[in-house]
């Protein structure tokens, strides 16, 4: 009886210590290019501000120990509120290396949930690659209130969709 209740502790513990949730957003709102920024790196609207705050504010207890973003201002920008509050750090990824290597990394967290945020193009390669499935495709331009979700328990991964 001891043996069976040992067992089960550690199958427990053990299933316990591959859980963690990767959370995938598009950039918020990016601001209009004007005549004087002929960059496409263009940094948040007002918009763009205030919805990074709410996914700040949505993720705020949410255990997120791990923050990626591509290089661009909108997206560092869009992950900044909650780097600050959490205290962690935004690493940059290239949107190219969504493929292989990126996932590959972001698969490999054992502790701590993610945030990745990406790109209308680049979010559903994202959530595919890591489900392994043709979920979704390139996000609509004028769409920027999604929460994708993907929790890994154990080797199973499950993926659910939520508006912030």
């Amino acid at each position: 009886m001891m043996r069976l209740f040992l067992l089960l502790c550690c199958s427990v513990f053990i299933i316990s210590c591959s859980r963690n949730t990767i959370y995938i957003v598009r950039h918020a709102e990016k601001a209009a290019a004007s005549g004087n920024m002929m960059s496409s790196d263009v940094p948040l609207s007002e918009a763009g501000q205030q919805r990074a705050v709410a996914l700040k504010n949505v993720l705020a207890e949410k255990n997120v120990r791990y923050i990626f973003s591509t290089q661009t201002i909108r997206t560092t920008s869009t992950a900044k509120p909650l780097s600050e509050l959490m205290n962690v750090p935004v690493q940059l990824y290239s949107p190219k290396d969504t493929v292989d290597g990126f996932i590959t990394r972001v698969k490999s967290v054992k502790k701590g949930n993610v945030l990745i945020v990406g790109h209308s193009n680049t979010v559903d390669d994202l959530v595919n690659k890591i489900m392994n499935q043709s979920l979704l495709t390139d996000l609509p331009d004028a769409e920027y209130d999604n929460l994708f979700i993907i929790q890994r328990k154990g080797k199973k991964y499950f993926f659910s969709r939520e508006k912030y």
